[in-house]
């Protein structure tokens, strides 16, 4: 077991895993994605990554149609993981996804279906499941501390991108002593370096990142020689069986559309930036 820390000051349980080595596997936002989660964890075993080197920055369900499944899946499995905003609001049986759409935006009126969809879906075992993780995980790694949040530190659902200002960025390593943070819940992968401190998004699997491509992103960790190194990557999987399941008539049809084209229905949180790449593919 790893010890659990609190920040009073927040109102944080911290997981420190003290030092970690070897290759590590690093994803967010499954969504329900029971294909998505089943194909990457195949994935892990490939790399010969245990399961504790396996890390989900939070919201393991969300849009997709197997809720229960994927989160059973992941208890079995023994990967870490640390809370998203659906997992708090789940926890705390709150209605709302608490994601912070704009209330009356196409995104709110969406979670209005697929939030009550995966509360029903949910049960009482796996929602006990869920309020055990922890608000963040931290640990060193190479010759770097690194902790791990859903949307920053200070807030669980802020929307951090890369376009996003350092200035914002730079108080999360500050308040974590960290040299690497590695976030999630924006839906874009993407990794932003200054003053010698590194940002990563690593992704989410449970959808696109809407550059046109069915595929998802996740991000895995080397720390051969002693050093960080990190890589982003792409995952096939079966996205169309996805879809199919997510053609419910109880979930948004937008959605499932998301999953075969890799195109977002709009791009109301994003900033110019990002907004601006839709359907453009991403390097990193």
């Amino acid at each position: 077991m790893h010890p659990i820390i609190y920040d009073t000051c927040m109102d944080k349980k911290i997981e420190d895993l003290g030092k970690v080595s070897g290759k590590m596997l690093l994803f967010g936002g499954v969504y329900s994605n029971l294909q998505a989660l089943e194909k990457l964890k195949q994935v892990a075993e490939k790399l010969n990554i245990p399961p504790q080197n396996c890390i989900s920055t939070g919201d393991l369900v969300g849009y997709c149609a197997q809720p229960e499944e994927a989160v059973q899946l992941f208890k079995i499995w023994g990967a870490k993981g640390i809370a998203g905003n659906v997992e708090k609001q789940l926890g705390e049986g709150l209605e709302g996804c608490g994601c912070d759409f704009r209330a009356g935006s196409r995104c709110d009126d969406f979670s209005k279906l697929w939030y009550p969809y995966a509360q029903s879906k949910v049960s009482k075992e796996s929602i006990d499941f869920l309020d055990t993780l922890p608000d963040h995980i931290k640990f060193e790694y190479g010759d770097k501390k690194v902790t791990v949040v859903h949307g920053s530190y200070f807030l669980i659902s802020e929307f951090i991108y890369k376009s996003t200002p350092w200035k914002i960025k730079a108080p999360n390593f500050l308040a974590t002593k960290s040299d690497v943070i590695i976030a999630g819940h924006c839906g874009l992968p993407f990794h932003h370096e200054e003053n010698e401190k590194l940002w990563i998004n690593a992704g989410v699997i449970g959808m696109p990142a809407n550059d046109g491509s069915p595929q998802v992103w996740y991000v895995t960790l080397d720390d051969t020689e002693g050093k960080f190194n990190y890589k982003h990557k792409t995952l096939d999987y079966d996205y169309k069986q996805t879809s199919k399941l997510m053609q419910n008539g109880l979930l948004p049809e937008e959605y499932a559309r998301t999953i075969v084209t890799g195109i977002w229905d709009n791009c109301e949180i994003l900033p110019p930036v990002e907004s601006g790449l839709q359907g453009f593919g991403i390097t990193l």
